[in-house]
């Protein structure tokens, strides 16, 4: 059985204890560190090499959309799950925009917490319902668009709803960090929406993108 290596990071050590209980009961598992602050979650990811960083948004520097960025661009192989008590859209989008592969509150039940932690290490993004309904009503204003998606933009739509950076498409797609942007821009202009979080709500609206696996109240 392949065991999946985890950090824990969050400011309250009675958080961070009573996760690594939890996830610990799970065979599939491993927490290999923790951290209070952002500064030592970045330490700690380079030492321990997680699958997946369970991370809180504020907390000593860097935190929030910060961390997230930090952690993509410096630990590709990471994804950066967002477990959190802010569900504002100062914090949801930000935190989308820079990369996390999902956003879950805090009062998710556990088993629903151990599927989205699976469900991040295939590179599927999570959302609390909470989150998703933001994010569907920022896109919800806006008319449908008629211009259908080209296959390029519909590739590119689908590796940035998995938290990829425009360079991390670039490479996986051999093109350049230009190209990306202007397939991006070209996305914003059909869906009509203005930025990349909108742009992955409004595609999975739209039925463009596969589901998100979303966890049910």
């Amino acid at each position: 059985m392949n065991r999946w290596k985890l950090v824990v990071v969050d400011d309250h050590p009675v958080v961070r204890d009573g996760l690594r209980a939890m996830l610990g009961t799970q065979p599939d598992f491993e927490v290999v560190g923790e951290a209070a602050s952002g500064a030592e979650a970045l330490a700690v990811v380079a030492a321990a090499e997680p699958h997946v960083v369970l991370t809180d948004l504020r907390m000593p520097d860097p935190s929030g959309a910060e961390l997230i960025r930090l952690l993509r661009e410096r630990f590709a192989g990471a994804r950066v799950l967002v477990l959190t008590t802010h569900d504002t859209d100062s914090d949801v989008l930000p935190a989308i925009e820079a990369g996390a592969i999902g956003y879950l509150l805090k009062d998710t039940p556990r088993e629903e917490l151990f599927r989205a932690v699976r469900a991040a290490v295939r590179d599927e993004s999570v959302l609390s319902p909470p989150v998703a309904a933001k994010l569907l009503t920022r896109v919800r204003p806006a008319a449908p668009a008629n211009t259908e998606l080209s296959a390029r933009e519909r590739e590119i739509i689908g590796l940035v709803a998995r938290g990829r950076t425009n360079r991390e498409v670039a490479a996986e797609l051999h093109i350049s960090v230009a190209t990306v942007k202007t397939h991006l821009l070209h996305v914003y202009a059909k869906l009509g929406v203005p930025d990349r979080a909108a742009a992955v709500a409004a595609a999975y609206a739209r039925g463009l993108l596969p589901p998100w696996w979303v966890s049910p109240r």
